[in-house]
């Protein structure tokens, strides 16, 4: 490990030289160029640049401008739904029955990894979720950040850069940026209410939120409240077990969205010290709790009962429930002010998630087994992750004499540190056998709670690291029709060295109303620290023919941190950060005034990509006697996996953003929006397999068909179309937006040989593209706004699944369907604003 900190000085000497060359040049405020100003009523942005005065439609890199009204036009409750309906390279998959993995959904931009995505919220670094996606899902291995905490009411704006950016912010920006402005100020409020359900009967939901300022004293600050709180219900689109003599049992499994109860406080300030210094500062708390289901356990009324040691407990049979805690707290606090025409920023950040979890109505049936009793309710431990960072920013637009228009130079530096801790959970929640059979068999039961086993002693611990960054970033217009930018950024991680990333952009006008823009730059993300030290043990059932070539039976398998002596001896190496090139081309047409055109060509090619390995048998003569002379001897999983850097990737694909508002006179005012992705994710090369495992003879694959064509590939929708109409008469407002997801693909993890993998073509599965329609009415009458809506309103589902992955027909629909399997949600709301 590399916990050599390098001086800031040698980034920082760049900095000094422009602080030097600008004192010798006149100081004064830069005028904007023409450019900028033939659409000075264009919405000024703040990411993406450091420049004062830069603009949505003057923009260098793709980004796109979400307001509040926009995002509660979108008819969800939810930051990442609304932005998954807004912005067609957004995605926002609804996992079900995944370990509380739907209770911190996460959100991808381009197809990529939850956590190549960052997240600022005014411009300051969001932290991260507990939670690590262990299974089959989309984002399977992240570690992301959950959207959900920030409530909608505090949101002013959303800027979404479509663009790698880790020259400018570090790492995850790797697929682009996600900037949550906030409100800001005394004046104005609003106080809303809204409920609804699906067609379906099932999934009601309420929640109230108020957002409201007051002023400090002399009127030299404010403070800015936003509170919100909600509860859903759960829905279930599950079917009944196909087979022979269960259809009689009804529906017994669940597959749909959790139940949710969740409260949010979110607090903003601002004071002004002297008329060139202000303190600010923004803090959150936020509390959620999700129920989500496991699979049905069947009793001794089905023709298969699952053990006949629960039936004293559970006759009929029982559905293991997992619920997640969630505690989400935040806090933001700095100065800022200028001085000499410099902009300066000093802040401190820190963040934190904390999830408890629990698995009630289920069993432990080793335990059963072996004291003759078992707890019906577990606690299963606790996982945390936190964050704090110190950032110094200062910019300033410069004259130079040589130059027609200033430069703007930026520069800072940030300190971070991150830790992340797992605390085990009671003994009965991960207790496995001790090898005694149930009586009068030969079967030894399965440990651990069913649904979702408790973290043993021997996962529990805990992980930190910091970070030091410095960058230095110019922007500037060399004539009136070209801009330009340059980022350099470097970091220095305790845990995995030093990496460096820069950027270029540029931007021509050759008229006030077209222009073409393109960008190249490097990223990294840097490895989670819960993929360097998560750990879990659980039992599960190997049937006839598994991975790990063990006859049919229970047996514990582990996912072991890559520090473990285990995973090293079997081929585990640290962790590297992944790194990427991005390449970004387009155009901007704004022919008239209410006609805005873009279109965007863009290529990610990404190398060592962090991913899940798949299972290596632990139990074969010459995997033990190797262990074994290396001193391991007592282990008690058969199966192992880590996380690998094993794979890279490519991503290309074209953004396509149409604006038109047609003034109507007195019939009102059309606004009609169209944007679309086509988006392709392959993987290009995959990691030979550690030359130790190829000696010993293990039929190990580093990665399997399923990640290397679904995951990592085809299980998005590589195309993705919204039309959206806005019409406004009078006090009236209806909205429709269309939304066409294209095909999508699930694939099996074994059979015919990809890239050494294996896979069964035969269960693979291509989903045919679906329309979607959502619709609301609004009437403003003076403060007061109605709205009754429909979202899916059509009622539109996904394809079934075919019957071999179906469970029997209890599990109807796909884990990657795109919009969920819910079906239409009709709702109300009312608001009322000053």
């Amino acid at each position: 490990m590399n916990n050599r900190v390098k001086p800031i000085t040698r980034a920082w000497l760049p900095a000094a030289i422009m602080l030097a060359l600008a004192s010798n040049v006149a100081a004064q405020d830069a005028s904007a160029p023409a450019a900028t100003k033939a659409k000075d009523l264009s919405t000024v942005i703040v990411t993406g640049t450091r420049a004062s005065d830069r603009t949505e439609s003057s923009s260098l890199t793709p980004i796109d401008v979400v307001s509040a009204k926009v995002l509660q036009q979108t008819g969800t409750s939810d930051v990442p739904t609304a932005l998954a309906r807004i912005i067609p390279s957004l995605s926002f998959p609804r996992p079900s029955a995944a370990d509380t993995a739907d209770t911190q959904r996460p959100a991808q931009l381009r197809g990529l990894s939850p956590d190549q995505v960052l997240v600022l919220v005014d411009g300051k670094r969001w932290h991260p979720g507990a939670l690590l996606l262990t299974n089959g899902v989309l984002g399977r291995g992240s570690q992301a950040v959950d959207l959900n905490t920030i409530p909608m009411g505090a949101i002013d704006h959303i800027e979404v850069l479509r663009d790698g950016a880790s020259a400018q912010y570090g790492s995850d920006a790797i697929a682009g940026v996600i900037n949550i402005i906030l409100k800001k100020g005394a004046k104005g409020g609003d106080v809303e209410i809204s409920g609804g359900q699906y067609s379906a009967g099932d999934g009601r939901q309420w929640q109230g939120s108020a957002n409201f300022g007051i002023p400090l004293s002399d009127d030299k600050g404010w403070l800015r409240f936003t509170l919100q709180s909600g509860k859903e219900d759960y829905t279930n689109r599950a079917g009944p077990d196909t087979r022979a003599g269960f259809p009689q049992l009804g529906v017994n499994f669940r597959e749909g969205d959790p139940e949710v109860k969740d409260q949010n406080l979110l607090i903003n300030t601002q004071y002004d010290i002297t008329p060139n210094v202000q303190f600010y500062a923004f803090g959150h708390f936020g509390h959620r709790e999700g129920t989500s289901p496991a699979f049905f356990r069947y009793g001794n009324n089905s023709p298969s009962p699952s053990s006949p040691l629960i039936a004293g407990i559970y006759p009929n049979g029982y559905l293991p429930l997992e619920n997640s805690d969630s505690t989400d707290r935040s806090l933001v606090a700095g100065f800022r002010g200028t001085v000499n025409g410099w902009r300066w920023d000093v802040s401190g950040n820190y963040g934190g998630n904390r999830v408890s979890y629990k698995t009630f109505n289920s069993i432990n049936l080793a335990y059963l087994n072996d004291f003759g009793s078992s707890p019906t309710s577990f606690h299963d431990g606790l996982l945390k992750a936190a964050q704090h960072s110190f950032d110094i920013d200062i910019a300033k637009d410069v004259t130079v004499g040589w130059l027609p228009n200033s430069v703007t130079v930026a520069f800072g530096a940030e300190y971070l540190h991150q830790s992340y801790a797992i605390d085990a959970g009671d003994l009965p929640s991960y207790y496995t056998s001790t090898g005694n059979p149930i009586p009068g068999t030969t079967t030894i039961p399965a440990g651990g709670a069913q649904g979702f086993a408790g973290w043993q002693p021997v996962n529990a611990g805990s992980l930190a690291r910091h970070d030091v960054a410095e960058y230095l970033d110019l922007e500037t217009n060399l004539t009136d029709r070209l801009g330009v930018s340059a980022a350099v950024r470097h970091e220095n991680y305790s845990d995995f060295g030093s990496t460096t990333s820069g950027s270029l952009a540029g931007r021509f006008d050759f008229t006030d109303t077209f222009a073409l823009r393109a960008s190249a730059s490097t990223g990294f993300r840097a490895p989670s620290l819960a993929q360097q030290f998560y750990s879990s043990t659980s039992s599960l059932y190997y049937g006839a023919g598994n991975s790990l070539g063990l006859t049919p039976g229970i047996y514990n398998s582990s996912l072991l941190p890559v520090s473990s002596p285990v995973a090293r001896l079997l081929g585990a190496e640290p962790l590297k950060p992944e790194k990427s090139h991005n390449y970004t081309v387009g155009a901007v047409w704004s022919p008239t005034d209410a006609l805005t055109l873009s279109i965007d060509a863009y290529q990610i090619a990404i190398d060592d990509r962090i991913v899940l390995s798949g299972s290596i048998a632990t139990t074969g003569a010459s995997v033990r006697d190797y262990l074994a002379a290396n001193g391991i001897t007592n282990l008690d999983y058969r199966g192992v996996s880590y996380f690998t850097n094993a794979a890279d990737t490519r991503t290309r694909g074209i953004d396509l953003v149409a604006s038109f508002r047609n003034d109507l006179g007195n019939a009102g005012t059309l606004q009609t929006t169209i944007s679309a992705n086509y988006n392709k994710n392959e993987v290009t090369k995959v990691r030979p397999n550690p030359a130790i495992l190829d000696s010993l003879g293990s039929s190990f694959q580093r990665l399997d068909r399923r990640d290397i064509k679904g995951l990592l590939a085809d299980s998005t929708p590589r195309s993705k179309l919204i039309l959206n109409e806005q019409y406004n008469v009078g006090n009236w407002n209806v909205t429709g937006t269309v939304t066409r997801y294209g095909r999508y693909t699930a694939y099996s993890s074994t059979g015919t040989t990809i890239y050494g993998s294996t896979g069964t073509p035969a269960v693979d599965q291509t989903f045919s593209p679906k329309w979607l329609l959502d619709l609301a009415v609004n009437y403003n009458l003076q403060r007061w706004t109605f709205t009754v809506g429909a979202d899916d309103a059509l009622d539109a589902y996904p394809d079934r699944v075919i019957a071999a992955s179906s469970n029997n027909g209890t599990l109807p629909y796909s884990v990657y369907a795109p919009f969920g399997y819910n079906g239409a949600y009709v709702y109300g709301k009312v608001a009322y604003r000053w």
